[in-house]
């Protein structure tokens, strides 16, 4: 809190906020006291919340809480002397302190405890007291009633003992509120900056252009005047000549001092833009400890009331995390975490039986991984009872006797992510209520994340959460659709992969292909969206799996772009929710880009299965079907070699084109589909190192297999080819045919694809 809040807020307000402070205090420290009763460093610690929150009390009035904090503080004060040693039920009723301290203050007065009620509690722990301590309890009673000035001189906001600390008042640790409209607003301002930043790699690369250009026209301006020397030109054409010369050099040196500067503004440029985008949306991360506050608590109430003994335990709380994706964790790990005490651990009793402690435990483990948050809740329960799982999957007719005798363990345990399914017979306050494991799936969806579980009969249950670390960006695979972008979030993809038009097979007038041990509908994305039908000239069909549970679908598209990660920008309200699609985005060179909204598409496809009318997917150009044999793009300024590598490849089937140089190799790889380039390093125009990164940075090529063929045999030669993008390096100078053929063949196969 800083000063100025300080100086503004009323005393009770402070007081609310001392409460909630030292609340979290108590409740951890009641926990392990309630395991390791002699813990002193926990025993002062909620001794002194206890204290502290008693003073807070006194100063601002509020009498009841007085009462509870001093009964509490005799109970702690008396365990700390060690007179006695704390149980469940004394932990019970200190809890139960604890959470009418946070309400004494509240600010509906209808949230405020009865005075009623604090009597109950104070008498109770007044009387535990006294039957641990018979003398003590007595004298604690007769202590109660001294009067208040006693402890007027007491700390009211006095801190506890670790876990809160006031900040240092040298300004580094001020807390600013800014409202959350305005946290987005900078956050989607940063995001668009970054994205519109990186436009600028266009022109730089047109700049190169130019500047080969130039140096293009240099030496035909060299040429020209060699052949001109002792010719009989006019003077007057010659001084021309010189002249035009003389401002080429003018204007390479101009344009050089330029490239210079504007190459540095674009590295500076680009490193502030991802800075200030990185900043911003580090603003928004806060620690996954601020979703757990009171889970423990909750975990071992909720166990008592079961009569079991529970525990959760958390590793990793630090792990930032979006606001947003953490404050739409909160119900999914509420729930999970009480189907894990209600279903997953046993009774006391019965934990005893088959060797284990009766306490259970919980382990809640948080980590990143690859952009996204996981999160594994298992415990050390019974797990899953698998036959009994397939016996409610028969009698509530999900499946037949058959059908579920035949199902897999997998299989099985999927079916407790269906609406409506529960092993429970009967309703209690805690379970079965039918709106189970289906609700977590769909918020986790809802977040581009997914949900799983896993068993081990006997030993317990792991339930595994992956969700994105921000709702900000996603990390998302790019198609293209009849001529569009599409992006799937890389969270809801099963697998990419391609098939051959051979592979597709008609079931029941739908289009299936085998992957593993199972057949796949094929959906053309196009009919999904709604777009013209598109033709690839590629080799395969491009296919994208997405899993609804059980259900596994293949979407073809025309071609696949890249993975990309995208700076989510929502749609404008007024267009209401599209079909299929949930935000968009703008790719690296500027162009738009509809980030798709998975669990829409679910619902596209089951109405187009129920239509029946599907469009086949394997339907490809006349041009495609009939280009069987793999094309090679020979790039080399020598006709020599040019011919030689030619030759070579004809003789064992390619199909062969050549250009001269780098500037009309990438002019013939942006015209026509080949299979692999060949490229010298050392050629005018654009040499191979370049015609490489450019070929790299297209969307559309940056796939392609490439071998440089270079008498640069030295090893920062071969590295700097290799780091440009090449697949594959050979000297000229060790070339034989063989090992050209060897190398194509390794690369792309067989001449005849």
């Amino acid at each position: 809190m800083t000063p100025d809040q300080m100086r503004d807020a009323s005393l009770l307000e402070l007081y609310r906020m001392e409460a909630d402070a030292q609340a979290q205090v108590l409740d951890s420290g009641l926990l392990v006291l309630e395991r390791e009763p002699n813990h002193a460093g926990q025993l002062e610690a909620c001794m002194r919340a206890a204290h502290s929150l008693k003073g807070a009390a006194r100063i601002v009035g509020l009498e009841d809480g007085v009462k509870v904090a001093h009964a509490m503080e005799d109970l702690l004060v008396a365990a700390q002397e060690g007179l006695l040693r704390l149980v469940p039920e004394q932990i019970d009723g200190l809890l139960q302190g604890t959470d009418l301290l946070r309400r004494v203050g509240a600010q509906v007065v209808a949230d405020a405890p009865s005075a009623e009620r604090v009597e109950q509690l104070v008498s109770l722990l007044q009387q535990q007291l006294a039957a641990a301590v018979p003398a003590l309890g007595l004298a604690v009673s007769a202590s109660a009633d001294e009067p208040a000035a006693q402890g007027t001189q007491m700390p009211a906001l006095e801190a506890s003992a670790e876990p809160v600390e006031e900040p240092l008042d040298d300004g580094r640790g001020r807390v600013l509120r800014v409202s959350s409209e305005r946290l987005d607003h900078l956050l989607d301002m940063s995001g668009k900056a970054l994205v519109e930043f990186q436009r600028i790699q266009p022109l730089a690369d047109s700049l190169q252009r130019f500047k080969r250009q130039q140096s293009s026209l240099r030496r035909t301006l060299d040429t020209l005047r060699d052949v001109t020397l002792g010719s009989s030109l006019e003077p007057q054409a010659l001084a021309l000549l010189e002249e035009s010369r003389a401002q080429l050099n003018e204007c390479q040196q101009l344009l050089q001092e330029h490239f210079e500067a504007f190459d540095t503004f674009a590295w500076e440029g680009g490193l502030r833009s991802r800075s200030l985008y990185d900043a911003a949306l580090s603003s928004r991360m806060r620690p996954l400890a601020d979703v757990l506050v009171g889970r423990a608590r909750m975990v071992r109430d909720l166990g008592r009331s079961l009569g079991k003994q529970v525990r959760l335990d958390i590793e990793g709380e630090a792990t930032q995390v979006d606001r947003d994706v953490l404050e739409r964790l909160d119900a999914p790990l509420t729930h999970l975490l009480r189907n894990a005490v209600d279903h997953g651990i046993e009774p006391p009793e019965l934990r005893v039986r088959r060797g284990k402690e009766q306490e259970g435990r919980l382990l809640l483990r948080a980590r990143h991984r690859a952009g996204m948050l996981v999160l594994e809740l298992s415990d050390d329960g019974a797990g899953v009872d698998v036959e009994r799982l397939r016996e409610v999957v028969v009698t509530r007719k999900f499946a037949s006797a058959e059908t579920a005798a035949r199902l897999s363990e997998d299989e099985l345990l999927a079916f407790l992510f269906l609406p409506g399914f529960s092993l429970r017979d009967q309703v209690t306050e805690v379970s079965g209520r039918g709106v189970g494991l289906d609700a977590v799936q769909h918020e986790l969806r809802q977040l581009r994340g997914s949900v799983s579980l896993t068993h081990r009969r006997g030993e317990g249950s792991t339930f595994i959460l992956q969700v994105p670390l921000t709702l900000s960006v996603v990390r998302s695979l790019v198609v293209e659709v009849a001529g569009e972008a599409y992006a799937f979030p890389l969270a809801h993809i099963e697998q990419m992969l391609r098939v051959s038009a051979e592979d597709v097979v008609q079931l029941e007038g739908r289009q299936h292909f085998w992957h593993g041990d199972r057949h796949v509908s094929l959906i053309a994305a196009s009919q999904l969206l709604q777009r013209p039908e598109g033709r690839t000239e590629e080799a395969g069909i491009p296919l994208v799996l997405i899993r609804e549970r059980d259900n596994l679908y293949g979407i073809a598209v025309e071609r696949f772009v890249g993975e990309r990660t995208l700076v989510v920008m929502p749609l404008d309200a007024r267009l209401g929710k599209v079909r299929d699609v949930a935000a968009g985005a703008l790719l690296d060179d500027g162009s738009p880009v509809l980030i798709l909204d998975v669990e829409d598409l679910f619902s596209s496809i089951s109405k187009l299965l129920g239509s029946g009318h599907l469009e086949r997917v394997d339907r490809r150009s006349q041009g495609a079907q009939e280009a069987t044999r793999k094309r090679v793009l020979v790039v080399d300024d020598s006709l020599t070699v040019r011919e030689l590598e030619r030759k070579l490849l004809l003789s064992r089937g390619y199909d062969v084109a050549v250009a001269v140089d780098g500037m009309d190799g990438w002019n013939a790889l942006r015209d026509e589909h080949f299979d692999l380039l060949i490229t010298d390093i050392d050629m005018p125009r654009m040499d191979g190192i370049e015609l490489v990164t450019l070929l790299r940075r297209d969307s559309r090529l940056r796939t392609l297999p490439v071998m440089v063929v270079s008498y640069k045999d030295r090893e920062e030669d071969r590295r700097r080819g290799l780091d440009a993008g090449a697949d594959y390096y050979l000297a000229k100078a060790s070339f034989h045919d063989e090992a050209l053929l060897d190398a194509v063949q390794v690369l792309i196969g067989e001449a005849q694809g």
